[in-house]
C-alpha cells in the first residue's frame, strides 16, 4: 500500500481570503470585459456566420499577402467581414457577414464577382440569418441546459451548500475566463467553440469533484487529502493542456483555423480551472471545513 506524505509546507500561510483573491479578481475583469463587449456590439461574444448567417468564400491566390488580400478586397463590391489565410494551401477565406448585403448582393453573386477578378474559387457556403439564428439558440440553449443539468447533479451528490457552491462557481468562471480571452484574441463563438466551452464543464467538474470527493468523504487530515487529489488532478489537467497546445500549434501551422480556435478555448479554460479549483475551490472547503460547519 501506497503511503502519501504531504510535503513539509505552511499550508496556513495564506488565508482563505487570500487564496480566492486572484481567481475572483480574475473572474470579475473576465465578466467586465464580456459586459463591456455586450455594450458596444449587442453580444456578449463575437458570432461566427454560423450563428448570425453569412456567405465564406475560399479562394486560391499565390504571392504575398498583402498583395492577395488587397486583390481578394477589389474583387468583390462589398467589403469582406474578414479575410484569413491558410499558408500551407495558399488560400484565403473570406467571410461576410450577412447572406445578402447592403446592395442586395447574394452568394452566387459574390462567387461570380470572384471568378470575374481572376480568383481561383475553391468553395461557397452560405447560411441563411433565420437558420444562424436557430443555430444560435440551440447551441447557447444546449449549454444552458448543460451547466444547469450539472449544477443539480452536483447538488445531489455532496447535500451540502458550500462544497456544491463551490463546483458550480469554478464551473462558471472556467467558462466566463475563456469567453472574455475570446473577445480579446479576436475569437469567434461558432460550434466548435460552444463544443469546447461544454468540454470545459466536464473538465471542470471532473477535477472540482475529486478535490471535494477526497476532502469531504475520504478518510486522512483536510491536507493529506488535498495532496491526493492534487497529484491526480493537476497531473491530469496538465496531460490535457500539453495535448491541446500540440494541437493548437499543429491547427495554426497547417491553417485549420477551427480546431486552432477550439484547442486556444481548451488551454485557456483548462489553465483557469487550475488556478479557480485549487485557490477557489480549495478555499471554500477549507473554510467549510474548519469554520463554516463549527458556526
Amino acid at each position: 500500500m501506497v503511503e502519501f506524505r504531504v510535503p513539509e509546507v505552511d499550508y496556513t500561510r495564506y488565508t482563505n481570503r487570500q487564496l480566492a483573491a486572484i481567481p475572483l479578481v480574475v473572474l470579475v475583469v473576465a465578466l467586465v470585459v464580456i459586459g463591456g463587449w455586450y455594450v458596444m456590439t449587442g453580444s456578449p461574444v463575437n458570432q461566427g456566420i454560423a450563428f448570425t448567417g453569412g456567405t465564406e468564400v475560399q479562394v486560391a491566390i499565390d504571392g504575398p499577402q498583402s498583395a492577395a488580400e488587397e486583390q481578394i478586397r477589389s474583387a468583390f463590391s462589398e467589403e469582406p467581414e474578414t479575410i484569413r489565410s491558410v499558408p500551407a494551401q495558399s488560400v484565403y477565406v473570406v467571410t461576410f457577414q450577412s447572406e445578402a448585403g447592403s446592395d442586395g448582393i447574394s452568394a452566387a453573386a459574390l462567387e461570380r464577382q470572384a471568378q470575374d477578378a481572376g480568383l481561383d474559387v475553391r468553395s461557397v457556403s452560405s447560411v441563411s440569418a433565420s437558420f444562424g439564428a436557430n443555430t444560435q439558440v440551440l447551441a447557447l440553449g444546449g449549454l444552458g441546459v448543460a451547466f444547469l443539468g450539472m449544477s443539480i447533479l452536483v447538488f445531489a451528490m455532496f447535500r451540502v451548500f458550500v462544497p456544491s457552491i463551490a463546483v458550480v462557481l469554478s464551473a462558471f468562471s472556467d467558462i466566463a475566463i475563456p469567453l472574455a480571452l475570446m473577445n480579446v484574441l479576436g475569437i469567434e463563438l461558432s460550434l466548435g467553440t460552444v463544443a469546447a466551452l461544454l468540454m470545459l464543464i466536464g473538465y471542470s467538474v471532473d477535477s472540482d469533484i475529486l478535490l471535494n470527493n477526497h476532502v469531504l468523504r475520504r478518510s486522512g487530515d483536510f491536507y493529506e487529502s488535498t495532496y491526493r487529489a492534487m497529484r491526480t488532478g493537476v497531473t491530469m489537467t496538465l496531460t490535457s493542456i500539453s495535448a491541446m497546445v500540440v494541437m493548437t500549434v499543429t491547427a495554426t501551422l497547417f491553417g485549420i483555423q477551427l480546431l486552432a480556435a477550439i484547442g486556444t478555448v481548451l488551454v485557456f479554460g483548462l489553465a483557469a480551472d487550475l488556478m479557480n479549483t485549487y485557490l477557489l475551490n480549495l478555499s471554500l472547503l477549507r473554510w467549510y471545513k474548519f469554520e463554516g460547519v463549527s458556526r
